[in-house]
This record gives C-alpha cells, structure tokens and sequence, in this order.
C-alpha cells in the first residue's frame, strides 16, 4: 500500500505547477492533501478528479482557505467529514477514510505564525484534539494520520532550530504534544523508523534560497498506530518540483488495501 500525503498551498495552484501529472505516475493507493484552498464547483476539470480514484474534498466554509481532500484507489468504506466540533468542522481540518481495519486520515492542523490569537487557536485544537486521538489508538483499528501537523518534533526536524525556539512550530509546548502523541498515546512516526537521517524536510520558506539550500521543517508527518507502523517499507519526500511550499511525502506499507 502506497500512501501520499501533501499541502498543496491550493489544489489549483499545485495543479497548474504539474502536481497531478507526477501523481499519475506514482501508483498511490490513497493521497491525503490539506490545504485545497477551493470549493467543489471549482474543481471540475478532469485532473482534479485522476483517473481510477475515488475523490473526495472537504471544503471550509471560509473562501480560498483551509481544506482537506483523499482519492483513494478503493471505494472507503465510510467517509467522515471533520469531528463535530470548532474550528475542525468550518475550516474542513479533517476528513476520514475507513477500510476494513484501517482508517486513514488527511488533517490540516492550524498554524499560528501569523500572531497570538492564531497562536491560541491551534493550542485550543490540539487540547481538544489529544483525546480523540488517544481514543482512535484505543479503538482496536489501525491509523494513519497524513498531516500537516505545523509543528517539527526534534531539534533534527528543522534546520535552523536554535533559532525558533520560541516561534510558532517549534516551541515546547508544541513540541512536547507530539512528544505525548509520540509517546505514551502510542502512535509512531512512521517516517523515522525507516529514515533516521538528519536534513529531511517537507516544507521550506519562499524567502531567498531556502529549498534550494535545503534550510527547511520537516511538518508533514505519518502518525501510525504500532501494527502498521511496523510494516512501513520505505519513503520519500519528492522536491524536483515545486508544487507547493510543501513537498509530497510518500510511504509504502506492507499491507494490504
């Protein structure tokens, strides 16, 4: 099973910069994007339903902002559009595929660089978002979570980590959430069991030269409970192209879908 995960920074633009032609090529089982940045009526060209998928997008109620979207080679059993509660629900933050065991999740956590208040917001949803997660890895199933989690875990995960010690992204309190959801709640990143190496980021600032000298974050992670994550098989994170600020990450499971 081949899952991709990806912030488009707007499905639109990603698609005019070629992302769906280098997804055709990928032979993805399930694709999780956040950050759509469009409305359903607005994606009725063909590339933004790709052939042999079966696509949904979950649209926030603000114009041109938020979203989250999964095409999936097999029929979900079940889709789940966000949690029932703010601001997961208006700002189209999670959306949900079910197969027989496994669910797999496209999440767009907030970010909160733009000022206190955003800063407040995100800190509000990872509160209240911990629990469900802990109750998701108490379920009996398998998950995989493909997010934008706005936050680099370890001093490994971003280049210039002295230097954000105390900026959105990398500050404790954030950080030792994922120490939480990484820990005693019991999910796994996926990534780092079969990628230790430093220098691996997925998204890099549009100022200067930062993805050319890969002065980047790693946000984008795979949070998979421990039966999964214990067939993952390889990764990569593709930057040839610059669909987005983001690259695509992708990751092979032993597992059947």
């Amino acid at each position: 099973m081949r899952i991709i995960t990806f912030n488009a920074n707007g499905i639109r633009s990603a698609a005019d910069k070629g992302f769906f032609g280098w997804l055709s090529q990928q032979n993805a089982d399930v694709v999780c994007v956040q950050e759509t940045r469009a409305r359903n009526d607005q994606l009725n060209d063909g590339h933004f339903r790709p052939e042999g998928y079966h696509c949904s997008y979950f649209d926030a109620e603000r114009p041109g902002y938020a979203g989250t979207a999964i095409y999936s080679r097999r029929k979900p059993d079940a889709l789940l559009q966000g949690l029932g509660w703010e601001p997961v629900d208006s700002e189209a933050r999670w959306l949900q595929a079910d197969y027989p065991g496994l669910s797999v999740v496209s999440l767009y956590m907030p970010s909160g660089s733009s000022g206190p208040e955003r800063q407040a917001r995100k800190i509000e949803m990872m509160d209240r978002l911990m629990p469900h997660l802990r109750a998701l890895r108490e379920s009996g199933r398998e998950w995989v979570i493909c997010a934008d989690w706005n936050i680099c875990h370890k001093e490994i995960d971003l280049r210039n980590w002295r230097g954000n010690r105390k900026n959105s992204g990398f500050l404790p309190e954030e950080r030792a959430w994922l120490d939480e959801l990484f820990g005693p709640v019991g999910y796994v990143d996926a990534f780092r069991v079969v990628n230790p190496a430093p220098d691996q980021y997925t998204w890099w600032s549009n100022r200067g030269r930062a993805r050319e000298n890969n002065v980047g974050w790693r946000l984008d992670y795979m949070a998979a409970t421990p039966g999964i994550a214990a067939r993952v098989q390889s990764e990569s994170v593709f930057r040839d192209v610059r669909f987005s600020d983001h690259a695509p990450l992708t990751m092979d499971f032993d597992w059947p879908l």
